[in-house]
């Protein structure tokens, strides 16, 4: 299991994919914006792109409201 920083916090998740990394913390996957090591990571690239050792990932969940 990876030991990576999620959201400024060490955290170690079963996660292989940033898609996954979502869903492990119960986020809708269609209202969240993801970096990874300062790279914005486009939806389309949510399901391929890996979660290794190391990254700093940092979840953006949209709420909407008014």
């Amino acid at each position: 299991m990876p030991q990576i920083l999620l959201n400024g916090e060490p955290r170690q998740v079963q996660a292989q994919t940033i898609l996954a990394l979502v869903e492990e913390v119960s986020l809708d996957p269609r209202k969240v914006a993801v970096e990874r090591n300062l790279e914005i990571v486009p939806k389309s690239l949510h399901g391929a792109t890996p979660v290794l050792e190391g990254d700093r990932i940092e979840l953006v969940q949209f709420v909407g409201g008014g």
